[in-house]
């Protein structure tokens, strides 16, 4: 596989951040930055995307450098408005948004790695441009409109709820 040192760090960081946000959203259908799995997600996908500008597989600044930028952004956003904004029922809205699209963004170069790498010897894709790369990446993004939609739904009766 070929990775650094440094890679293996940011992988295994960014498996845990993966699992905390999977947790987050079964539990509480968002990345709940209240709930230990939110702040895990939070604190793992900081130090996934610092990291990830230490990692370059075809040297100087990638695509995938400005992808951990953006994330790093929109954690760091999210968690503004959950912690200066929390009597801001429209805060939540972007919060949560902030929190979903930066997963949804940090599973790109996660499909990408995992499918030019693994299997060792026969990964499932030959490089970034394999359908099986593009077709998943759909997906996901259907996935990610879907339950951006959820959590639309699902915050509104929230604020309802609490403006009654």
């Amino acid at each position: 596989m070929g990775l650094s040192y440094l890679g293996i760090f940011h992988t295994i960081i960014g498996v845990a951040a993966i699992v905390a946000a999977v947790a987050s959203f079964i539990k509480y259908g968002k990345i709940n930055l209240g709930a230990l799995s939110g702040k895990i997600y939070f604190y793992t996908t900081i130090v996934t995307s610092v990291t990830a500008l230490g990692i370059s597989k075809h040297g100087g600044f990638n695509p995938g450098h400005a992808f951990s930028i953006f994330i790093l952004f929109l954690v760091v956003e999210a968690y503004f408005l959950h912690s200066r904004k929390k009597d801001s029922n429209r805060a939540r809205y972007f919060e949560n948004f902030c929190m979903s699209l930066s997963f949804f963004l940090s599973l790109v170069p996660t499909v990408n790695e995992t499918f030019t790498r693994v299997p060792i010897g026969h990964p499932l894709a030959k490089d970034i441009k394999d359908p099986v790369i593009g077709t998943t990446l759909l997906i996901l993004l259907i996935f990610f409109i879907a339950g951006s939609v959820y959590q639309f739904v699902k915050q509104r009766r929230v604020n309802s709820a609490i403006s009654l």
